[in-house]
């Protein structure tokens, strides 16, 4: 009776740890219960992410909607703004309402696992969805590295390491084939470029601005570089300043071309240098002011238009 009682035993014990065994193996690790990573956001903010592979993302932001793509994520994105125009097919997500404004019960709604934010929602979006127990990351980049590194975060935070590695790989790639160009230029040889934000007030892009990084970095001396951030300018000083090279944003709202329009055709900016040339240029201030993937189309644009005889197309 005993020997039947051991035989039984063992028998069980088998049975039950091939059982184990099997189940151990079809489980998955998100599956299984997860400690939360902590990661710090570009704000600063330690942030407990609840899961390596957020399902429902919302993008508080036209730039993080654009990375999204880029990552090849957007089967993930339940929510942008009304501002999310790039690639097209995401002004077919839901909106969440404004950039600055979104709506908060909408968001909360949605049931988000994660939300990316920036900023502009430091003061009181941010702490509305903490408070509500949604996990939010913001992102805050003012440099074409701060770009790459943002792009890097986002790909941890979503599980698309590897993606966010071979994207960013591919912007500093670029980044570089314009600076093995501009790094070595004297000052003599970088002409004074001037970006113009807006017509009316005349406003230019100043120091500490992304518009500022990219004229520099393009082998170009920005002529606000003394003021800072997007700031209010004369015209007198813009004629003192004598450009020889202009670029003016297109596309802001329902502006449309309107600054490149005046730095075109006002006549007392004739007498500059960038008008007797025809060094007049526009570019999409969607491309030229979000801080996302195509940063560096950006870049080489600038290059281009700072510098024709060193990148010819």
């Amino acid at each position: 009776m005993k020997g039947t009682l051991i035989k039984f035993s063992v028998i069980f014990l088998v049975a039950a740890l091939f059982t184990g065994l099997t189940v151990s193996c079809t489980l998955t690790s998100e599956d299984l219960p997860q400690t939360p990573v902590l990661i710090t956001d570009q704000l600063g903010r330690t942030v407990a992410l609840k899961t390596a592979h957020p399902q429902r993302i919302i993008s508080l932001a036209p730039s993080h909607t654009e990375t999204i793509y880029a990552l090849g994520l957007s089967d993930r994105l339940v929510g942008v703004t009304d501002y999310c125009n790039y690639p097209p097919e995401a002004e077919e997500k839901p909106s969440m309402g404004g950039f600055s404004t979104p709506n908060i019960e909408e968001v909360v709604a949605m049931d988000p696992d994660l939300v990316l934010a920036t900023n502009i929602h430091e003061a009181e979006v941010i702490p509305q969805l903490a408070a509500r127990g949604l996990t939010v990351v913001a992102v805050n980049p003012k440099t074409i590295d701060g770009v790459i590194e943002s792009i890097t975060l986002i790909g941890k935070v979503t599980g698309a390491v590897e993606k966010a590695a071979d994207l960013t790989a591919g912007m500093r790639s670029r980044t570089e084939a314009v600076t093995d160009k501009t790094a070595g230029l004297t000052g003599a040889e970088k002409p004074r470029v001037l970006y113009i934000v807006w017509h009316d007030p005349l406003m230019a892009a100043g120091a500490m601005t992304l518009h500022d990084e990219l004229i520099r970095t393009a082998g170009g001396i920005n002529m606000a570089g003394d003021l800072e951030g997007y700031t209010t300018i004369s015209l007198e000083a813009i004629i003192a300043a004598n450009p020889q090279v202009m670029i003016a944003g297109v596309g802001m709202g329902t502006g449309e071309d309107l600054p490149l329009q005046f730095i075109t055709t006002e006549e007392r900016l004739g007498s500059t240098d960038a008008r007797i040339n025809n060094r007049i240029y526009g570019i999409n201030v969607d491309l030229v002011g979000r801080p996302g993937p195509r940063i560096t189309e950006a870049l080489e644009l600038f290059a281009g238009f700072i510098h024709p005889e060193l990148f010819k197309e």
